[in-house]
């Protein structure tokens, strides 16, 4: 009979962290990647800046996990027009394991986070794994509206889509691939210039014939917004980011903003008794899968009993949509890019938001 090892079960494990200045609640995402409970894994912290303030609060996680494998990456040399690509680029070098997962800083896990991504590559016709998150919101207003669009839109868009066709594309909270099959798409080189390097990681594994495995495992996605303003620019790069690889998916996807066609819809209604029908089971269906989705994910996300948020965050969700048909500027880091055609990004000036 063979003899199975904790190895054969769960390999060994890269984790790659791009850091990009203080996340809120920083400390507390990048512990819980440290607290995992397997076998044996290695984690990557890389900063660009030397002075970036995330590099004290590494440092004493350096410390405090003495015992495991981590390491701290500063290099600011830049490839191509994506600064998290060039991150990873960077780090790449001092990875020691075949099997690497890239997880973004303002993402939180528990200890079975690894073990239980890691488990679909045991099918070789996985190519690489990715898996969804929720919202935790745990500033005011701004952050609650952020994590109604991720935990009320986002993530049933996904569910449903992937119900009827599995997903082809990965989603940056949580990126897994094979180190051969990355080096046979190009390596992270190959991803330098693209916004959507989520997106474009997943399509090119599987335009190599492999699948791309939607873990069912969620990540939190610790969201403090400072402003109206910042969730705003936030969604309207997200929005463009989408319309640059799916441009007939993200017209489309207006119909997911139910309350803003349904009042359309009473204006053009043939009568008010009609178009109030309407209104009424098209509202009762939207609060209907609220309760669903608060039941089902079990998340303290502090808007429960806030229904007027929902339909602000529709008209919000609304007005971003229409903007993002105009124009082709996006917002990121401070940073201002220009997204040209294919998804490819070129450098603007630096702004402040």
């Amino acid at each position: 009979m063979q003899k199975w090892t904790p190895l054969d079960v769960y390999p060994s494990v890269t984790l790659l962290k791009p850091i990009c200045g203080l996340d809120v609640e920083l400390y507390e995402n990048l512990r819980s990647f440290c607290n995992q409970d397997y076998p044996e894994y290695q984690i990557i912290f890389g900063v660009a800046d030397p002075k970036d303030p995330a590099i004290s609060i590494v440092e004493r996680l350096l410390k405090e996990f003495s015992h495991l494998d981590l390491e701290l990456v500063i290099d600011n040399r830049v490839y191509g027009t994506n600064p998290k690509v060039s991150n990873l680029i960077n780090m790449y070098p001092y990875a020691k394991h075949d099997y690497l997962i890239m997880a973004d800083s303002d993402m939180r896990v528990d200890p079975t986070y690894l073990s239980k991504i890691i488990s679909p590559f045991k099918n070789p016709k996985i190519g690489a794994i990715t898996c969804l998150y929720i919202g935790v919101p745990i500033g005011g207003i701004a952050s609650q509206l952020g994590a109604i669009f991720i935990n009320e839109w986002f993530l049933p868009c996904v569910l449903a889509t992937n119900a009827i066709q599995k997903i082809r594309y990965c989603f940056g909270p949580t990126m897994g691939v094979r180190r051969d099959i990355l080096e046979k798409i190009g390596g992270f080189h190959k991803l330098s210039s693209y916004l959507a390097d989520d997106y474009i990681l997943g399509k090119l594994v599987s335009e190599l014939g492999y699948q791309v495995y939607l873990v069912p495992y969620l990540v939190q996605d610790i969201i403090k917004e400072s402003s109206l303003k910042s969730l705003f620019f936030h969604e309207l790069r997200w929005a463009r980011t989408i319309y640059s690889v799916q441009p007939v998916g993200h017209f489309f996807s207006v119909v997911s903003n139910v309350i803003p066609i349904a009042l359309l819809f009473l204006i053009a209604a043939p009568s008010l008794s009609y178009g109030l029908i309407a209104v009424s089971i098209i509202l009762i269906l939207r609060l209907l899968m609220h309760y669903v989705i608060q039941h089902k994910f079990r998340v303290n996300t502090r808007y429960a009993d806030r229904f007027w948020l929902i339909f602000f965050r529709e008209i919000f969700s609304f007005v971003v949509w229409g903007i993002s048909f105009f124009g082709r500027e996006v917002s990121w880091r401070h940073r201002t890019f220009s997204v040209k055609a294919n998804n490819q990004l070129a450098f603007k000036e630096t702004q402040n938001i």
